[in-house]
């Protein structure tokens, strides 16, 4: 979707003014696995309408390929406003215009399986499920296991808003995200979303179908769950990385950021500790710009931080601008 980012916080009865931007879940993993040095295509549907034209043009710019991005003649492109406050605040207001948009028309018949099946790993989120019917009987679709399915990652993003009824929203999700291979969601979400209290191995035992489980615990970092259960009989594996400190700028986007630096490491081969740091490291990009999708690190400078021993790592605090220094400079201790 095109974003419009306010020019001040406040309600949004009270903001003067919008900065234009670009937004969206999988288009924000794909931007930041891009510019991470990875190829990434973003396959998805924009109206003939300038706004279009805008999101292809900037997503490209990033390096994402979009050839298979379809315009509609039909369908206008979605567009969304937010406040500058907090997803989870109280006074965080969102107001989404999409409803018969260009990309709520993609459906089995107009996404080609080789478009999505010729990567390495097919990232999905609960958003695109809400979005329309067709959406929904797509997504189900792909996160049905078959042969020549590359690694499904599914990012819950419960969005309770989209949902005519957020009930159903809920139980989608839960049967999605059971399909997929890798799957990132918040402990919150897991109980806003289904109930489940009692901690991240709570939110395991309602999702023990992935492989990969990452559950996101806000500031306090993240777990994974990999390599299958984890009750003392299976063998799994169960990691904890705490979240460095960040002064935020703003919020939103740190979940995208967070899974595209959990699957660049992936896709690196790298442990599963280091991928939860590259996750957080990512993560800490976004939080330190205003919009969706932050300019990442490179590679060498984000491996050395991941490197750090558990003490230094625990005295890590980043603030805007520490992905343009070298590679020990923004290692402050509050």
């Amino acid at each position: 979707m095109v974003t419009f980012l306010p020019s001040r916080p406040g309600r949004l009865a009270d903001v003067p003014s919008f900065g234009r931007t670009i937004g969206g879940a999988e288009s924000n993993v794909a931007c930041a696995l891009a510019l991470g040095g990875h190829r990434a295509k973003w396959v998805s549907r924009v109206g003939e309408d300038g706004f279009g034209t805008h999101l292809l043009d900037a997503i490209g710019a990033y390096g994402v390929d979009v050839s298979d991005v379809a315009r509609d003649p039909h369908r206008r492109t979605g567009i969304y406003f937010r406040t500058a406050d907090d997803r989870d605040d109280a006074t965080h207001e969102v107001a989404y215009y999409r409803a018969g948009s260009a990309a709520s028309a993609m459906s089995q018949d107009t996404v080609e399986r080789e478009a999505l099946f010729g990567a390495r790993v097919l990232h999905l989120s609960g958003i695109t499920a809400a979005l329309s019917a067709d959406c929904l009987a797509l997504m189900r679709t792909l996160c049905t296991p078959a042969d020549g399915r590359p690694l499904l990652s599914f990012d819950v993003n419960h969005r309770p808003g989209l949902w005519s009824s957020p009930e159903e929203g809920a139980r989608v999700l839960l049967d999605l995200a059971r399909g997929a291979d890798l799957v990132f969601v918040g402990e919150d979400e897991a109980e806003a979303a289904w109930g489940v209290r009692g901690g991240v191995h709570a939110v395991r035992e309602a999702l023990p179908e992935p492989a990969v489980l990452v559950v996101k615990q806000g500031a306090a970092g993240a777990t994974v769950f990999a390599g299958g259960p984890t009750d003392g009989e299976g063998g799994g594996e169960v990691h904890h990385v705490p979240a460095p400190r960040v002064d935020v700028v703003a919020p939103v986007g740190a979940g995208d950021a967070f899974a595209a630096g959990f699957l660049s490491a992936t896709l690196r081969g790298l442990d599963v500790p280091l991928r939860l740091r590259h996750g957080h490291l990512a993560a800490a990009a976004a939080l330190t710009v205003p919009g969706d999708v932050a300019a990442v690190p490179a590679r060498e400078h984000a491996d050395a931080l991941a490197a750090l021993d558990a003490d230094a790592w625990g005295r890590l605090r980043l603030g805007p601008g520490w992905t343009e220094t070298g590679p020990h400079q923004e290692a402050r201790t509050a």
